[in-house]
């Protein structure tokens, strides 16, 4: 069984008090106990490995074993996710964010059928990072990715123009996304429509940015499975994996 890993802003001192919501997960539902081990991390690459030392009601008292730093993964794998209906949206979150995903930009395309507006757009991506936080979590990462402010379209222009590689996921490319050359620095930005896919208007001006039109295969993917397909061709491509 893994160690279960919590987040924590304070990670000095030999002793830590892991409180708060963490630390009732931790005590109440997963109902740790003394001499469990417990990782903690910042979730930008500190970890402290600590050891139980008492189990309160909804807290831990916990002894520092080791204290790391890891590095963060290179290159980055920035994915641009066109907005999708329902809860879509949060569960290509939570397989990108399992498959090593950097960075998660929500994208409100030209054929998006949902539109994060006023306090909607609020709840939405509060939604996208929690759902990251605690897949991150799950999967033992000790750097948490980035799910940006929404990005329009123009945004999404320069971050493809300013990229190491440049994708754009599409069912007519000519391109198999595993046969590109991989960049072992900077950043790999891909790009992932929403259910009507990406308009020709915008797939043209991802081109101009310097984005490379890729196909994943010869079946049509939904937006949600299409990312964590793309970053894990890549994650094999870069080495990461």
């Amino acid at each position: 069984m893994s160690v279960p890993v919590f987040l924590a802003d304070r990670l000095d001192g030999s002793e830590l008090l892991l409180d708060g919501p963490e630390g009732r997960h931790a005590a109440a539902v997963r109902r740790l106990r003394a001499g469990e081990r417990v990782d903690l991390t910042d979730g930008s690459g500190a970890v402290a490995e600590c050891v139980v030392r008492e189990a309160l009601k909804d807290s831990l008292r916990l002894d520092v074993v080791r204290r790391y730093d890891v590095p963060a993964p290179r290159p980055r794998i920035v994915a641009v996710q066109g907005l999708p209906k329902g809860d879509r949206g949060e569960l290509a979150v939570e397989m990108m964010t399992e498959a090593g995903v950097d960075v998660i930009v929500p994208w409100s395309a030209s054929r998006s059928i949902t539109q994060w507006k006023g306090d909607r757009a609020v709840k939405a991506l509060a939604r996208w990072r929690s759902t990251a936080r605690e897949a991150g979590k799950q999967a033992r990462r000790f750097h948490l990715p980035e799910v940006t402010e929404p990005a329009s379209t123009a945004q999404v222009e320069k971050l493809l123009h300013d990229a190491a590689l440049a994708l754009v996921l599409h069912e007519e490319a000519a391109e198999p996304l595993s046969r590109l050359e991989v960049p072992a620095d900077g950043d790999i930005v891909m790009v992932v429509g929403p259910e009507g896919g990406i308009a020709d208007e915008e797939v043209a001006r991802f081109r101009a940015a310097g984005a490379v039109p890729v196909l994943l295969g010869p079946t049509v993917l939904r937006t949600s499975t299409a990312g964590i397909a793309a970053a894990s061709v890549l994650m094999a491509r870069t080495g990461r994996w």
